[in-house]
Formats: C-alpha cells, structure tokens, sequence
C-alpha cells in the first residue's frame, strides 16, 4: 500500500473538506466503536518560555499527544495572562485509531504564539490540521495557510518564518505505528 503524498488538507476549498471528513471517518469507522474521548483542561501560559503539555491513552496508555509551545502576552490585557485550553484524546474500539484535538474553548486566543508542535507517541499522523480560531458560538473554525504549518508522521508543528502567530485549535488523527498480535 502506498503512503499518501500528503498528510492534512491542502486547502482547495470543498473538495479538500470532503476528503479530509472522508479520511477521519474511514480512519474511526465504525462511527460507534469510538471511545470516549477524555477531554482534559490546562492553562497556555504567555511569557516567551517553552511549556509542554501531555496526556496518555489507550490501553496501557498505548498512545501520548504532546502539545509543545511558547506564546506571548496577547491582544487582549484580561486575556494576557493565561488561556483555559483543553487536550480530548480518544481512540477507536480496536484501539487502532487516535484522535488529539487541542483547542481553546473560547475560540480565538489572545495570545501570540512564537512556536508550536502537537506530536503522537506511538501512532503515526493520517490527518493534521492548525487553526488560527476555534469555532465558538456563530462562529467557525478558520484554518492556518498550508505554508504556516507542516504536518510528519509523528507532528503538526509551525513553519519558523512563516507562522503567523496565531493559533486557537490542533486537530490530528493517527494510525497505531504497529499491530499486536
């Protein structure tokens, strides 16, 4: 079988939406032997200093999402100080398949994001996509440009030069790295 040439949605408007919704449905189908996801809060802190945060799931906590960033002061002086976010990890009934989503509730952050990378540990990346706002309200998600973000077999990361400073929502889907028998 050969590996997809691309790993996220290249942009192209409908088409690229329907493929993108194609592959997450393939990759959890059934639609009823997902797990539960376990949604987790933590605080994005501003301040120019890297933070890291993790969460493990699966059996034997099979699988880690990793969200790795630097951020500054934002636009908005109630918001500068630290962002409520949340990490939802879940994974397919067969343990096959796992979904990391990290986002801001409260759709845009205020804070300027110097670096970002969300990774899997033990699963390679079939889709990956950035956000520079979350959906909230009325409002929908808006994706990064394809050339602020690049999406690896194991990451969603900025492009230094090209990311724009914004981010609000990670969303990656991945595929366990191997099979036990």
């Amino acid at each position: 079988m050969a590996a997809p040439s691309r790993r996220r949605n290249g942009g192209g408007g409908a088409v690229s939406l329907w493929a993108a919704l194609l592959l997450v449905a393939v990759a959890l189908r059934p639609a009823r032997a997902v797990s539960e996801p376990t949604t987790v809060a933590f605080d994005v802190r501003p301040g120019g200093v890297v933070h890291s945060f993790s969460q493990n799931v699966g059996p034997g906590d099979k699988y880690t999402c990793v969200f790795t960033y630097a951020s500054q002061g934002g636009t908005n002086e109630l918001e500068a100080e630290e962002e409520k976010w949340q990490m939802s990890l879940g994974t397919s009934e067969d343990h096959q398949h796992l979904t990391c989503t990290i986002w801001r509730p409260q759709g845009k952050s205020y804070l300027y994001f110097t670096q970002f990378k969300a990774e899997v540990r033990g699963a390679e990346i079939e889709y990956g996509m950035a956000y520079s706002k979350a959906a909230f309200e009325r409002e929908s998600d808006v994706p990064l440009k394809n050339e602020e973000f690049e999406v690896t077999k194991t990451a969603v990361s900025h492009r230094p030069g090209a990311f724009k400073a914004e981010l609000s929502k990670l969303v990656i889907v991945a595929k366990a790295t191997r099979s036990e028998l």
